[in-house]
């Protein structure tokens, strides 16, 4: 293949672009910046301000953007190409094996963390139960440093990446576990005042459509058995476990699910089960007493 001259960064933005919006990219222009911001090594901003001076990009970087763009086109996880999911203030590395981010469990982070500035314990104790990458956990744990905060994992794959991740944030008031969920951390039974979860949800006949969810999201991290609330259950059961009297757990779920959610909790005994919107008015948190 011949090597393709070099370009303005201008030019390549709209190629590639151009190149998503017709593989049916929802935003090919953010994912064309960042692609290209990938392989110059410059945040949007700075990119920005060097397409306004007309730089270019250079033949060898040219080919590179080609064959991450082709990659996004094929409907790769862009996260999975630049290998980094940004989350509230962190930059988190994602691969395979791992669940990425969303940015609606932001809102599900920003409850939790507003509970734990609220409560009265100098350090409080707070527990994320599948952790994934860590986002909700190293999120907690760096906006609310007087707390201690453990993220349990089950499997292997997203574990390494938890870990990679709990050592790059530095979070020293941050823990790690390998451990299935319905039976982790017994040694804080009655301890713990916040419980958080984003747990599988998704019924199994209940197939994504996006291929960047279907085929590269892990399916541990998706489905949740035949109603999927088979890890909310287990969720349920080891926050009543965990938790102190007075303690709330935070359940991020499908629009769908929240009476279901309500009901299950009602039944195990919890206090006060409500649901919350996302900023599209759609049912996303519930969370209930101890």
């Amino acid at each position: 293949m011949d090597t393709p001259p070099e370009i303005s960064l201008a030019a390549a933005r709209a190629h590639a672009a151009a190149r998503l919006a017709a593989a049916g990219i929802q935003t090919p222009e953010v994912d064309a910046e960042l692609l290209i911001g990938h392989v110059v090594d410059l945040g949007r901003g700075e990119l920005a301000a060097a397409m306004v001076v007309g730089k270019t990009l250079s033949a060898r970087d040219a080919e590179h953007l080609e064959d991450l763009v082709a990659r996004r086109a094929a409907r790769e996880p862009l996260q999975h190409i630049t290998g980094t999911a940004f989350f509230r203030s962190l930059r988190l590395a994602v691969g395979p094996g791992v669940f990425v981010p969303r940015p609606e469990t932001e809102l599900l982070v920003q409850y939790a963390i507003d509970e734990l500035r609220a409560l009265p314990e100098p350090s409080p104790i707070a527990v994320d139960l599948g952790t994934g990458s860590g986002a909700i956990a190293l999120s907690m744990a760096t906006e609310v440093p007087q707390s201690t905060v453990y993220a349990v994992e089950n499997s292997v794959d997203a574990f390494v990446w938890a870990r990679q991740n709990a050592d790059s944030v530095g979070a020293t008031n941050a823990t790690v576990v390998f451990d299935d969920l319905a039976h982790a951390l017994a040694r804080l039974d009655g301890t713990v005042s916040l419980v958080v979860s984003n747990p599988p949800y998704v019924p199994d006949a209940a197939i994504p459509r996006d291929p960047e969810v279907r085929l590269h999201d892990p399916a541990h991290a998706l489905y949740g058995g035949a109603d999927g609330l088979d890890v909310v259950r287990d969720v349920s059961s080891t926050a009543l476990r965990l938790l102190r009297p007075g303690g709330r757990v935070l359940i991020e779920h499908g629009e769908l699910q929240g009476e279901a959610i309500r009901d299950l909790l009602a039944a195990d005994g919890w206090s006060a089960p409500a649901t919350f919107r996302d900023l599209t008015q759609r049912d996303r948190i519930t969370s209930a007493t101890r």
